[in-house]
C-alpha cells in the first residue's frame, strides 16, 4: 500500500503517494470509432511518426495531408467497420483485458495499467496516473515481441517527451523484445496447437504471418526481420517435434505505399498455395499480442477471400495469445523477472 505523509511531516503538507510499482501494458493504438473521422484522426497521428515514415517531413506531409488523409480513411473505417465490437476496437478491449488479468495475478504488489502509442490512453497520461498512485517505480512493457523502430522505439520515443516535461520521475525500466524467450516459444506453441486440434480439417501448411517493414530497415540496420525469422525457426523446431506432417512458412503483411517490403508477401503467397495445389491452410500472427484490424479483417477475411479465390478449400485464421492462459502466463512471467528487486 502508499506510503503517504510520514508522522514527522508538517500537518499541512500535501498528501504524497509514494512507495508502489507500477507496469504500463503499451500497444500500437486504434482508433475511437469505426467512422472516417475517429480513422482520419488516428491516421494522422500514426503516419507523421517520423519512426513509421522515415521519409523527409517535407516530402511527407504534403502526400499524407492532401491525398492519404483523403482517401484512405473511408476505406479504413469500413475495414474497422467489419471488425468492431460491443466493447469496441478489438485491441483496445483485448489490451484492456490483458491489464485487468495481469492486475489479478500481480496482486498488490504492482499497479497495473495499458496505454496506446497511437490513440487512447496516451502512454503520457497513464505514466501521470501511476505516479499519482504512488509508483516511483515504474516498468514500461511495449507488448511487441519482436524489435522495430517503427514500434518498440516510437513507444520509448513518447516516454522519453514525458521524461523532458515531468520534473518528479520514477525510476524507470523497459521490457526487451521477446522473440525467442523460451516462454514465448513454449506459448505460441501450445496455444496454437490447441487452435489447430479444435479445427474441423488438418492444415496441410500454418503460415506464420508478421506485419511487414519496408526493406530498407533491415538495410539500415533495424533487426525485426531477423527477429521474425528466429521466431518461426523456434516454432518451427516445436511444431516438427508435435505436427511432423506440418508445413510451416514465414510471410509478411500489410504492405502500403510502392516502396519494396519484406518477402515473401502473406496475400500473394495465400494464392501461389492455393494455385500449386494447397487445400488447407491456418494461417498465425505471431507478432501481434492481441487480434486487431491487420489480423481479424486482414488475414481473417481478406486472407480466406484470397486463397480460397485461389483454389483452396479450408482455412483458418488462428486467434493471438490476448488473454488467455498461455499468453497471460508469458506476460506474468516476463514482467516479474523485469521487476526483479522492486517486488
Amino acid at each position: 500500500m502508499p506510503v503517504s505523509n510520514p508522522p514527522h511531516w508538517p500537518a499541512d503538507h500535501p498528501r504524497v503517494a509514494t512507495g508502489r510499482v507500477g507496469v504500463l501494458l503499451v500497444n500500437l493504438g486504434t482508433p475511437d470509432a469505426p467512422d472516417t473521422r475517429s480513422v482520419s484522426r488516428y491516421l494522422k497521428q500514426f503516419l507523421s511518426d517520423r519512426r513509421v515514415v522515415e521519409i523527409p517531413v517535407l516530402i511527407w506531409q504534403p502526400i499524407l495531408r492532401g491525398i492519404i488523409l483523403n482517401t484512405r480513411p473511408k476505406k479504413s473505417a469500413h475495414a474497422y467497420a467489419q471488425v468492431w465490437t460491443e466493447d469496441g476496437s478489438p485491441l483496445a478491449a483485448i489490451t484492456a483485458a490483458q491489464a485487468r488479468a495481469l492486475q489479478a495475478r500481480m496482486g498488490d504488489a504492482v499497479v497495473v495499467r495499458h496505454a496506446m502509442r497511437y490513440g487512447k490512453p496516451p502512454i503520457a497520461d497513464q505514466l501521470d496516473a501511476l505516479v499519482a498512485e504512488g509508483c516511483e517505480r515504474i516498468l514500461i512493457a511495449p507488448l511487441y515481441p519482436h524489435y522495430s523502430g517503427a514500434t518498440t522505439a516510437s513507444v520509448l520515443d513518447d516516454a522519453a517527451r514525458w521524461i523532458l516535461r515531468t520534473r518528479r520521475l520514477p525510476a524507470l525500466r523497459t521490457l526487451p523484445p521477446y522473440h525467442d524467450d523460451p516462454g514465448y516459444i513454449v506459448a505460441l506453441h501450445q496455444d496454437l496447437s490447441r487452435q489447430i486440434a479444435a479445427l474441423d480439417f488438418a492444415p496441410e501448411l500454418l503460415m506464420l504471418s508478421y506485419h511487414g517493414m519496408p526493406e530498407r530497415t533491415l538495410h539500415m540496420g533495424d533487426p525485426y526481420h531477423c527477429h521474425c525469422r528466429k521466431t518461426s525457426r523456434l516454432l518451427g523446431d516445436a511444431f516438427a517435434a508435435t505436427h511432423p506432417d506440418l508445413r510451416l512458412m514465414t510471410t509478411f503483411q500489410s504492405r502500403f505505399g510502392r516502396a519494396k517490403w519484406l518477402e515473401p508477401a502473406t496475400d500473394e503467397m495465400l494464392m501461389a498455395e492455393a494455385r500449386a495445389g494447397t487445400r488447407r491452410v491456418a494461417i498465425a500472427a505471431p507478432g501481434f499480442s492481441a487480434d486487431c484490424l491487420e489480423t481479424l479483417e486482414e488475414l481473417a477475411i481478406r486472407g480466406r477471400e484470397e486463397f480460397t479465390g485461389a483454389g483452396g478449400t479450408e482455412f483458418a485464421a488462428l486467434g493471438c495469445l490476448n488473454a488467455g492462459t498461455d499468453g497471460m502466463a508469458l506476460l506474468d512471467a516476463m514482467v516479474r523477472r523485469e521487476l526483479s528487486g522492486w517486488i
